[in-house]
């Protein structure tokens, strides 16, 4: 009778154990979720996961940590989370650099751009040229007499591939410059490259507008170009890539989105599909995405996965153009 028991307990564990996992995402999320950020503190990325972190709990039902798992520009963190359990429960904070400069760069990486699930576009972010007060340059036409000129100068990045570094190669092909006059210098995260302009350790970066907003308000950086279309509210007085006489430089621009692993349940992007939609209408969110200069904007899986498609095909046939592939 002992052993029928037992048996028969076997056999429920068994069942529940091969139940399918849509049946278990159906009452997602059930407990905390781990939002990881690929780069370090102070950077877009961190920014953008902790403003999902405060404001996205009041609409799923449960707290949001999000947690810097920095390294490799931005690679470190993203294969933690290709490889984590399809269950929701750990996501990714996913940026231009991590999930579509450096694949487009290094071929090298443990996952492709497309190796993760879609789960939605946040916002937009302009670019900005950035130089310290004291840099002696105080137009877009003081920094290109310099660059033109064939001066050595530095420039600090997120790290090699990110945006913040294929930018100026972008920027240098576009004018026509010597690219190996410019002088690469890469940091862990944004933050720390923004860091270097204001101590002076670097001549200049192209940062997300949002994540130097705040050090432009205070007159620690000046932006010299914009790489938009129209000039942003924020910062009026600067120009935008045309005006300043290279529209190429429209190629450069940030975006945060969400990514899970691969083979996420449908029920769970439906859940935070349903969330985004929502933050969408969140007077809160908007408020504080669009004070750091970010241009929401919320796309499904489907819209999100072609956006990044596109801007990969750019830049893979940019980095190939200018032979910064590695194989």
């Amino acid at each position: 009778m002992k052993f029928c028991t037992a048996l028969k307990g076997l056999a429920v564990g068994v069942a529940v154990a091969l139940l399918p996992l849509s049946a278990s995402a159906e009452g997602y999320p059930d407990r905390p979720i781990t939002l990881v950020v690929p780069y370090g503190p102070g950077g877009a990325a961190d920014l953008s996961a902790r403003m999902i972190a405060g404001a996205a709990p009041a609409h799923l039902g449960q707290p949001i940590l999000a947690v810097n798992r920095t390294g490799a520009a931005g690679v470190t963190g993203s294969n933690f989370v290709v490889n984590s359990a399809a269950d929701g429960y750990t996501l990714l904070s996913a940026r231009v650099g991590s999930q579509m400069g450096v694949p487009a760069m290094n071929k090298t990486i443990p996952y492709e751009w497309d190796d993760f699930t879609f789960i939605g576009m946040l916002e937009i972010n302009p670019f900005v040229l950035v130089v310290n007060p004291d840099s002696g340059m105080a137009t877009f036409a003081d920094f290109e007499a310099k660059v033109k000129a064939g001066e050595e100068m530095a420039y600090s990045s997120a790290g090699v591939g990110t945006l913040l570094h294929i930018a100026t190669a972008v920027m240098s092909n576009a004018m026509g410059a010597d690219f190996e006059k410019l002088i690469h210098v890469p940091f862990k995260g944004g933050g720390k490259a923004r860091a270097a302009v204001v101590g002076g350790q670097v001549d200049f970066s192209w940062q997300n507008l949002s994540a130097v907003a705040g050090a432009l308000e205070s007159g620690q950086l000046i932006a010299l170009a914009v790489t938009m279309p129209e000039r942003q509210a924020i910062i009026p007085d600067v120009p935008t890539a045309v005006e300043v006489g290279y529209p190429d430089l429209e190629k450069i621009i940030g975006w945060s989105a969400m990514y899970g692993p691969p083979g996420l349940p449908d029920e769970v992007v439906a859940k935070w599909s349903e969330t985004l939609a929502a933050l969408n209408e969140d007077a809160a969110w908007l408020r504080m995405t669009k004070s750091l200069g970010n241009i929401v904007s919320i796309m499904s899986p489907e819209e999100t996965k072609a956006f990044v498609e596109a801007q990969y095909n750019v830049f893979n046939d940019t980095m190939e153009t200018l032979g910064m592939t590695i194989n």
